[in-house]
């Protein structure tokens, strides 16, 4: 089938919401942030939570709601990780369009237009903890004229002393009937098929990240047509093809070794990360129903062990045989450790 016409612009700028009320799943987020946009009266803010959940998109739209089209350039600045955030910047161009006053809170065009700015550092748990430390006198300085919103993935990664001075508000990964009917508007509006099947492995390959599967829908849209199946898509993801991993946990569990290092040597020639068959081969083996917890148990501790070493630049070929000689050990119920007769 002939490749839909496609617009130069991204899906995720395309469909992302305008408004804060728009923002999918986040209900608790989106009652407390529009009783803040009625009164105009908006704290030092800190979002944080998993990629692809809105908070990036919730900030923006905070702004646009409070500002407007005129005033938004003036009144907003947004540096995310891609921009220097080192101290100096922190003590020069974030203190300075702190310090710069505005003018009392006057309504127009229909906006509210509060009178201070707003700093919005995305990917703030990718500063340094000197250049943190040097925001907090800033923040507390220029509350009158200035606020701030940090977003993070992890906010175990914000110093405690930026952390307590915000208003905090946890995103959550979306559900698969929450993406699922995102993901149908989307296709009803650029002419998509997608069937079931479909709609269900790009819930699963996404993990709860909204912003990755608009990505993957619109990735295989421009390859394949109006007409997207599930194998489609994980073709333009790059996900291990679930036979694959599924193939390799069989030979294992036949105790044939030989055949386990054929799989292994297969998964490398293919080129298929090691990282990521570790993640697909941990999702089969929990849901695994005819091996006992305690097999489980040891195969999992040999995949954390492996993970570490991968990350610690170990060979993949080594450590995927390790993986499946692990596994044959335990669904065979061979010892944790070979006796050796002396």
């Amino acid at each position: 089938m002939a490749p839909v016409l496609q617009s130069s612009q991204p899906w995720v700028e395309k469909y992302r919401p305008k408004q804060v009320k728009d923002v999918a799943h986040q209900e608790e987020v989106v009652r407390v942030l529009t009783n803040t946009l009625e009164t105009a009266n908006c704290p030092h803010m800190l979002f944080y939570g998993p990629p692809g959940t809105g908070k990036t998109t919730t900030a923006l739209a905070i702004a646009h709601q409070l500002f407007g089209p005129e005033l938004y350039k003036s009144r907003v600045l947004e540096l995310n990780a891609s921009d220097d955030r080192g101290i100096n910047v922190v003590r020069t161009k974030i203190k300075t369009f702190a310090a710069v006053a505005v003018g009392s809170g006057q309504r127009r065009g229909g906006y509210p237009c509060p009178p201070y700015k707003i700093i919005i550092l995305d990917e703030a748990d990718s500063m340094t903890e000197d250049a943190q430390n040097a925001l907090r006198r800033t923040m507390e300085t220029y509350s009158k004229v200035t606020r701030f919103f940090f977003i993070c993935n992890y906010i175990s990664r914000i110093i405690e002393p930026l952390a307590s001075r915000c208003a905090k508000f946890r995103f959550k990964p979306l559900s698969e009937e929450v993406m699922s009917s995102r993901v149908l508007h989307i296709c009803n509006e650029e002419g998509l098929n997608l069937d079931a099947e479909a709609l269900s492995t790009l819930s699963s390959i996404s993990q709860g990240d909204l912003r990755r599967a608009i990505t993957y829908l619109q990735g295989a849209a421009r390859l394949f047509g109006s007409s997207i199946t599930s194998k489609d898509l994980i073709s333009v993801s790059g996900v291990i093809p679930p036979e694959v991993v599924e193939g390799l946990f069989a030979v294992c569990r036949s105790g044939d070794f030989d055949l386990a290092n054929k799989e292994v040597n297969n998964i490398i020639a293919e080129g298929y990360p090691a990282s990521l068959l570790l993640s697909q081969l941990f999702d089969v083996v929990v849901e695994t129903e005819d091996i006992s917890d305690e097999q489980k148990a040891r195969i999992c501790k040999c995949l954390a062990e492996v993970d570490k070493c991968l990350v610690d630049g170990a060979d993949e070929y080594l450590q995927l045989l390790d993986v499946a000689s692990n596994v044959i050990r335990a669904v065979c119920n061979m010892p944790e450790e070979f006796q050796y007769d002396c």
